[in-house]
């Protein structure tokens, strides 16, 4: 019986417990993905991978990227994110065709291991405004010293080419990734996620609190994308669609007051004027530029009011490609409203408003289709006593009417011969019936 029980609880023991130990022997990474442009949505998405990371004790982070770069103050968070990180942070230039460009070079040095696949390149990271040009006096002189102060404190922090590093953001300098592992700019090249968990195992790397040995052969890669609200975020965090939410906006509400009760252009108007104001909320906004923009809506709204055949509409387009050419500043990184697409904007902006004042100018010349003026001959009913004054009911509306020669009682069949005022003048006519069975046979 004794036996039957040990070998019982042996059994147990290799089916529940030795599988679950195994598993927690596993080592488990956490996997973000640094894709696109780095803004203010992206750098509070790396905030929560890190934070993610320490809370579910995991060995490793590993940040995929791939980045043309992005705004300065961002690059900073995100930087600053990674170099508190009480996890140890793999940056991973991935797949091949990827970079790690301009803010994307500060955020690769910032982690404790940088690696780079086949095929991707890293660099160019030379201080820029917002227009894509050259900072120059001072001000550059200033952007570009402390770019290259804080780039070569990320580089010497984990043992890397700081001389290198120095020279991509002063020269712009780029290389692929064979290069940048001789140079020791990155720390190895590696194909996959998985093989590279392989080859970094054992690797000991230098945290704030000491040094700290890697273990991450054969670990498990919990992929942590960005939730699906930041991506909606993110997709409104780009400045052409910022300008071109305004455009939509303006659009809609010209519309609506010009047509008011239309409801469908006021609604579209005022979801685009939110969805526009929580973009430009996540971008560094130059008011010169919103100035500009609201100029513009204004010269096109003055435009619809007064007869200038068009000038105002014009003045207004070209306030507008200024204003979207600097609305969004983004600081050293430089990006900006995509040109083509302010130009374009303005242009099918102008050709709207010439055709929408255009239409209002004929509309405010023609002669009024209802009003006492269209209906003189036009048959009603009598809906007082007309002893001479009363109440007709003509062409769907109630009317104060007087009557000639003799008076016209409740009832009787009117026609309208002229007009005093908003006053007509009515007879005695054939009945409204009578003049429906007349209108269908002719």
């Amino acid at each position: 019986m004794r036996s039957a029980l040990t070998f019982a609880f042996v059994l147990f023991a290799l089916v529940v417990l030795l599988p679950a130990n195994a598993a927690a022997a596993t080592p488990h990474v956490e996997r973000a993905d640094l894709v696109g442009d780095i803004n203010t949505i992206m750098a509070a998405y790396m905030e929560g991978a890190v934070s993610r990371a320490e809370a579910d004790h995991a060995d490793a982070l590993l940040v995929v990227i791939n980045t043309p770069g992005g705004i300065s103050t961002s690059m900073d968070d995100i930087v600053t994110s990674l170099l508190n990180s009480k996890v140890p942070v793999v940056a991973y230039v991935y797949p091949s065709g990827a970079r790690a460009a301009s803010a994307g070079l500060f955020v690769s040095q910032a982690a404790d291991v940088l690696a780079m696949a086949p095929g991707t390149n890293i660099g160019s990271a030379h201080p820029i405004d917002a227009s894509g040009a050259n900072l120059t006096g001072d001000l550059g002189a200033k952007v570009l010293n402390d770019a290259v102060t804080r780039v070569r404190n990320l580089a010497t922090m984990h043992g890397r080419n700081a001389d290198w590093a120095e020279q991509a953001v002063r020269n712009s300098v780029n290389i692929n990734a064979e290069d940048a592992v001789r140079l020791h700019v990155a720390d190895l090249e590696g194909s996959d996620p998985v093989a590279l968990m392989n080859m970094i195992d054992g690797r000991s790397v230098s945290r704030p609190s000491g040094t700290l040995v890697l273990h991450t052969a054969g670990a498990f890669i919990d992929d942590m994308p960005m939730p699906f609200w930041q991506v909606f975020l993110n997709a409104l965090i780009d400045p052409t669609i910022a300008a071109l939410l305004i455009i939509v906006a303006g659009y809609g509400i010209i519309t609506e007051l010009s047509n008011p009760g239309a409801i469908l252009p006021g609604v579209v108007g005022g979801v685009a004027a939110i969805l526009a104001i929580v973009s430009l909320a996540n971008l560094p906004v130059n008011i010169a530029g919103a100035l500009m923009m609201l100029l513009a809506l204004l010269l096109f709204i003055a435009d619809l009011k007064a007869n200038t055949h068009g000038i105002l509409s014009t003045g207004g387009a070209f306030a507008l490609v200024l204003g979207m050419a600097f609305l969004v500043n983004t600081g050293p990184i430089g990006l900006g409203v995509n040109p083509v697409v302010a130009v374009g904007t303005a242009v099918v902006t102008l050709g709207f408003f010439i055709v929408f004042v255009r239409k209002i100018w004929n509309a405010r010349r023609a002669p009024p289709f209802v009003g006492v003026e269209r209906m003189v001959g036009a048959l009603g009913e009598a809906r007082e006593e007309l002893a001479p004054e009363g109440l007709v009911f003509v062409s769907g509306a109630l009317w104060k009417a007087v009557a000639t020669p003799e008076p016209i009682h409740v009832g009787a069949p009117v026609r309208v011969v002229g007009r005093d005022g908003f006053q007509l003048k009515v007879v005695p006519g054939a009945s409204v019936g009578m003049n429906v069975a007349i209108k269908e046979k002719s």
